[in-house]
């Protein structure tokens, strides 16, 4: 019995074993060439998607900033009307200051005359002290660095000073002059009623008379009430009931 292989499987391996090796090998170098061309190609894909990874974080951040960046400008320009605002105001009031100085100037200078009127109509003490004080207020009304509000607090300042010598007692050291002889004395101040004198040995004792506008002096009764009213106001002894002339109020 007589076995045969088929036709087709001999053709086949005919044509294998008749194909040269140079044809061989080039199927190889292409093959080859092919899969370096896809490594090639793999790599330029990975890298596009890693560009393309960080192009989309750069867009993220961007946006991000870009979002701040209109979160800031839109409270900037809030802040800007604001300050446009504060500038507006700032000018009236300005405006309103100069013309409240306008009107308030003349006032001003009339309370400073007053106030020069009652020191001079009113009882010697600390003489020097309060007409200083009065300079200095007219000094300060021509000063053009000054507010008027400044100008205006101060002058109340010297008033309310002028209002507190009513009600308080004080005992002062200083000189006196009578008929041209000068002399170091203790000052007694009784709110504006009376203003004694006393030597300093305690030998001589007097008070200002108001209504006749001098010095005059006490009987030497009066020494040891003058001496106590000066260790009263000095805080050197409790307060205690005084018999002294008084100026008579004005009528």
């Amino acid at each position: 019995m007589v076995f045969r292989k088929p036709l087709g499987a001999a053709l086949i391996a005919v044509t294998l074993f008749s194909l040269p090796a140079v044809a061989v090998e080039d199927s190889l170098q292409k093959q080859e060439s092919i899969d370096k061309n896809a490594v090639a190609s793999q790599k330029r894909i990975d890298s596009l998607a890693d560009q393309t990874t960080d192009d989309l974080q750069n867009y993220r951040i961007a946006s991000q900033r870009l979002e701040s960046l209109t979160i800031y400008n839109q409270q900037m320009e809030k802040l800007i009307a604001s300050q446009k605002a504060e500038i507006t105001s700032i000018q009236k009031q300005t405006a309103e200051i100069d013309n409240i100085e306008t009107g308030a100037l003349p006032l001003m200078l009339k309370m400073t005359e007053t106030l020069e009127q009652l020191l001079a109509a009113d009882v010697p003490f600390l003489k020097e002290e309060r007409q200083d004080r009065v300079a200095n207020l007219r000094t300060l009304i021509d000063r053009a660095d000054v507010t008027a509000g400044e100008k205006y607090r101060r002058i109340m300042e010297a008033y309310l000073v002028e209002v507190e010598y009513g009600r308080t007692i004080e005992a002062y050291r200083g000189e006196l002059v009578i008929e041209n002889d000068a002399r170091t004395v203790d000052f007694l101040r009784i709110g504006r009623v009376g203003l004694f004198y006393q030597t300093l040995d305690g030998n001589e004792s007097g008070r200002w008379n108001n209504s006749r506008g001098a010095w005059e002096l006490l009987d030497s009764g009066y020494r040891t009430s003058v001496r106590d009213g000066l260790r009263i106001a000095r805080k050197q002894t409790p307060p205690e009931l005084l018999t002294l002339p008084v100026n008579a109020p004005a009528q």
